[in-house]
């Protein structure tokens, strides 16, 4: 592999393993920071390979290509979870700086190795049980009700690896390979809300509002950032958990807390994930410092930059792939059509369903900034010709 060239003055070079969009969306803040970036890619049309000079493809599930990557580099770290442990470990008997490490990434990892740590440390969690056969799947039922939330303990994101099942026979094909599952109540919940800290090596910590979390068919389809109407105790007891499991389990870099707000006025945590993450999309254009800038001031052990909001209210709109391939004359459209608008593209081909970008609007009307969100990715997705 080439290897990055390095910026004049002694700064770093920070490798990412994994070239999809958050690895791109961190060129900006590495840029601003005087930072290089290397990447390696899975395939090369991934999205960071269009503007990461840096950006060799490779196996990141293999050995001996992630140390021979990882070798130019001052720090690794990560677009996604999937990276095997066996490599993680690798990378720490060589002396290179992993972050987050392998004994915190399990966490984001295994959804049954989260579950069992996160209710040791008594942080509120769904009632909840590793499952293999129909008769364990029967007893956890028989305590908690139908339906039930099963879940592969690996491997899920944006909806995937979920199965709402009302019966031992809906969940057949899943108990039919014998593997572990996670199952869960179902809980009644009032609404999603996410949590964003960043902490670094060196113990500080830093944490941006709670967002609310809009989902539709199980993918995020808008942010409000702070969450409206949320209690303050709540936004408190919230933070504070995900605070404390950063520091707790180890985590360095951004950590995203994924919740459900209770009817009676808690919480209970859904998902962890030790990267940048959707949540934070909204941070890049509404917060003094953004999750992607802050994850590499993390990693590096960098002093953390301030997470205070820039407006009243940020609003994040995803835009997922629609009909039209061919997105720049619409980008240009909703440049003219809304200047106070801030577009996002991920450089990824258009497929249907397909989260290829998001959009960022700030400001102190809620309901404005919903509705001009709501229109900007409905028109880059196809629905909307006005």
């Amino acid at each position: 592999m080439t290897a990055p060239r390095r910026a004049p003055g002694g700064f770093p070079v920070v490798g990412i393993i994994g070239g999809g969009q958050l690895a791109r969306m961190c060129a900006p803040a590495a840029v601003n920071l005087d930072i290089t970036l290397s990447v390696l890619c899975e395939s090369a049309d991934s999205a960071a390979r269009f503007v990461v000079p840096s950006a060799p493809v490779g196996d990141y599930t293999d050995v001996d290509t992630v140390l021979a990557f990882a070798r130019d580099c001052d720090v690794i770290t990560f677009d996604h979870e999937h990276v095997p442990q066996n490599v993680l470990h690798a990378l720490v008997e060589a002396g290179v700086a992993v972050h987050p490490s392998p004994e915190a990434l399990v966490y984001a990892q295994d959804k049954l190795a989260m579950r069992k740590r996160l209710t040791g440390m008594g942080v509120p969690c769904p009632a909840w049980a590793g499952v293999r056969t129909a008769e364990e799947l029967t007893a956890f039922a028989a305590t908690h009700g139908w339906p039930v939330v099963l879940k592969t303990p690996t491997g899920g994101y944006d909806g995937k690896g979920v199965l709402l099942v009302s019966s031992v026979d809906d969940a057949a094909d899943w108990l039919a390979h014998g593997e572990p599952l996670l199952a869960e109540e179902a809980v009644p919940f009032v609404r999603e809300l996410a949590v964003l800290v960043a902490r670094s090596p060196s113990g500080q910590a830093a944490a941006w509002p709670v967002v609310h979390t809009v989902q539709t068919g199980g993918i995020c389809t808008e942010v409000l950032a702070p969450a409206p109407q949320l209690r303050p105790d709540l936004a408190a007891r919230a933070t504070e958990a995900a605070l404390r499991i950063a520091g707790e389990l180890g985590v360095t870099g951004v950590m995203a807390m994924e919740t459900f707000e209770l009817p009676d006025g808690g919480f209970v945590v859904n998902e962890l994930a030790m990267r940048p993450h959707n949540s934070g999309h909204w941070t890049m254009d509404g917060a003094v410092t953004g999750q992607f800038e802050q994850h590499l001031r993390a990693v590096l052990d960098l002093p953390l930059g301030s997470p205070r909001p820039l407006e009243q209210w940020t609003v994040m709109t995803n835009v997922l792939g629609g009909r039209d391939e061919d997105l720049y004359p619409t980008y240009r459209h909703l440049m003219a059509r809304d200047p106070g608008l801030k577009i996002h593209l991920y450089g990824k081909a258009v497929r249907p369903g397909r989260k290829i970008g998001h959009v960022n609007l700030t400001g102190t009307d809620l309901a404005d900034l919903r509705e001009r969100g709501r229109h900007a990715a409905d028109y880059l997705e196809g629905t909307v010709r006005e």
